[in-house]
């Protein structure tokens, strides 16, 4: 099947294609006589696996050692597992860091009076930089 096919089938846009080709997360396609990427079966099922990693939050590297994993029929589950859970403490630290921005950002706006003063306790902050 061509690109488009292939997009469709796996839910992965056909840029997005292209891309996990130029970085190796497919191998590269082979092409038809006028020189059309050509995707089998194996392709989609590899393209769906690499979108639902993507959907998990998963990275380009993470993604690279689980399809290694994954084609390793000698792996071990502790070594998926183990991803797995680093990747849930990378989730639960973005999760603090945004919890921290919403702190205070919520408290900025309550302390914006958001009328026709020109004085404003977020582009206050906003100008002097302070770290959170």
């Amino acid at each position: 099947m061509n690109i488009g096919a292939a997009a469709a089938r796996s839910g992965v846009s056909a840029k997005m294609i292209r891309y996990y080709e130029s970085v190796g997360l497919i191998g590269a396609a082979s092409r038809s006589q006028a020189g059309y990427r050509i995707y089998g079966d194996a392709d989609i099922h590899r393209l769906r696996f690499i979108r639902r990693a993507r959907d998990l939050g998963f990275s380009v590297e993470k993604i690279t050692a689980l399809l290694g994993l994954w084609s390793d029929k000698g792996r071990s589950s502790a070594s998926v597992k183990s991803l797995a859970l680093a990747h849930i403490d990378e989730i639960r630290r973005q999760i603090g860091e945004l919890q921290s921005v919403l702190a205070t950002l919520e408290d900025l706006a309550q302390h914006c009076h958001g009328d026709n003063r020109p004085d404003c306790p977020i582009l206050d902050d906003l100008s002097h930089g302070r770290p959170q």
